[in-house]
């Protein structure tokens, strides 16, 4: 059944805005008495089905809600944008289909992007929620700078900074517990520097090891994401 994003769901009955309206009905070709699947992103899917078809206006009848079973762990990833924002785009897309909670996109030293677009990004995120029939939106935050997110009070149980220096590292399969909150920081094309590094430590931040070899940005979250809920299986 497909998927609509409706974070402003009113019961019994709900209307689309003329945009989405005009969609559903001229694109998708949906009509009267034809079902659907909402979700407000905040946990519940709602069966509803078609009482009004208008490209103006689609208004729909709610049949009835459900939750959906969340994943028994909490994500957190802050991670420098691509300067390629394809790539970016790629990491949440990917990131919100396997499971992720929250998504902090920050600003380092060696930072290549230092601007978003964030209206666009979210419509990444949603479209990645309704393709993979996910109940719960990830919470996108606005660019912050490594300043700001250091000041920031940061309550997660694990904190872990991935980085390409030598040294010892944490590795998430041995650090990491089941259903705990977790904080991962992916660094820029040209890495945390290692006073940010240092800076990271003393707030109890972890040096973390990703794997063997150096990974693109994107790849690092991606790798970070799969590993966490790899853990919590």
């Amino acid at each position: 059944m497909r998927l609509f994003f409706a974070p402003d769901i009113t019961t019994p009955f709900y209307t689309f805005d003329e945009q989405e309206s005009k969609h559903i009905v001229r694109v998708l070709r949906f009509k009267e008495e034809d079902k659907l699947l909402l979700t407000d992103g905040k946990g519940y899917f709602y069966e509803a089905v078609v009482s009004e078809a208008s490209a103006k206006r689609c208004t729909v009848k709610i049949l009835n809600k459900k939750p959906e079973e969340k994943h028994n762990y909490y994500l957190h990833i802050a991670i420098a944008p691509t300067k390629n924002i394809d790539r970016f785009e790629w990491f949440l897309e990917k990131a919100t289909e396997i499971g992720i909670d929250e998504i902090t996109p920050i600003i380092t030293k060696n930072s290549e992007r230092k601007k978003i677009k964030k209206a666009r990004l979210l419509k990444v995120v949603e479209a990645a929620m309704k393709q993979s029939h996910k109940a719960y939106h990830p919470k996108l935050n606005d660019l912050t700078s490594w300043k700001d997110f250091m000041e920031k009070p940061l309550t997660c149980d694990k904190k872990f900074l991935a980085h390409c220096y030598e040294g010892e590292k944490q590795s998430l399969k041995i650090s990491l517990e089941k259903q705990e909150s977790v904080l991962i920081m992916i660094g820029p094309e040209g890495d945390f520097t290692l006073e940010e590094v240092a800076e990271a430590q003393e707030k109890n931040i972890l040096p973390l090891a990703l794997g063997t070899y150096r990974l693109r940005t994107e790849t690092a979250g991606i790798v970070a994401v799969q590993s966490v809920a790899f853990i919590n299986e």
